[in-house]
């Protein structure tokens, strides 16, 4: 398993400025963001633990996903969470050319267009690189068109499959802050840890009055 940082320290933010890595506020608020879905039974399993607590989420869908599952992707939207881009074929951006990188992004927003059929649905103009990699030349093109890009501020590691459930579990809430973005996975690899997390960390937010919004 690569390295990678549970929370992003503060001078790769102002390193990285014309990313959005939290909302800075007083207020107790955070952003749970799921990545790599709509996946079958998983995004469904997410979006019930989200009804149980009243919580409003971002998921940056995979476009070939969005296209497999057109059903799970539209009961998101039914839900009132938002939509963001996450690439075609979950493309490594430092491995891809910009042309191509920007062609994939561009096949993923059609997709969340052609299959977005319910009204006032909260389709937003943000963007999450795959593995938080993108070139400043693909970042700059993208920030040209209109395209938010959104990294996060807490990273729980649900994919890592050599950590424990409780190691997750610690990853997020020991880092929780208001205005954070916490990145989870709707994905097959990432549901073993997931499914233990998610609950949990929902009710320390409940308990300690936080409110999740999508972004």
């Amino acid at each position: 398993m690569s390295f990678y940082w549970i929370k992003t320290h503060s001078f790769i933010k102002k390193l990285f400025s014309q990313y959005t890595w939290d909302y800075p506020t007083t207020a107790k608020k955070v952003y749970l963001t799921f990545d790599d879905g709509p996946t079958p039974e998983i995004t469904e399993w997410v979006l019930k633990q989200l009804d149980i607590h009243n919580a409003k989420a971002t998921f940056f869908c995979i476009g070939k996903n969005i296209e497999a599952y057109p059903l799970i992707f539209e009961k998101t939207l039914q839900k009132k969470h938002t939509i963001g881009n996450h690439t075609f074929n979950h493309l490594n951006g430092w491995k891809t050319t910009t042309d191509d990188y920007l062609s994939n992004i561009s096949l993923c927003k059609n997709s969340i267009n052609n299959n977005t059929i319910t009204p006032n649905s909260s389709v937003s103009k943000t963007f999450r690189p795959p593995y938080g990699k993108i070139k400043s030349t693909q970042a700059r093109k993208l920030k040209k068109e209109g395209y938010e890009i959104i990294m996060w501020d807490i990273l729980s590691a649900d994919f890592d499959q050599t950590i424990t459930k409780e190691k997750c579990l610690k990853n997020v809430i020991s880092n929780i802050k208001p205005g954070s973005i916490i990145v989870f996975h709707d994905s097959v690899k990432a549901f073993k840890n997931l499914e233990y997390t998610l609950p949990k960390v929902l009710d320390y937010l409940d308990k300690n009055d936080f409110t999740c919004e999508a972004i």
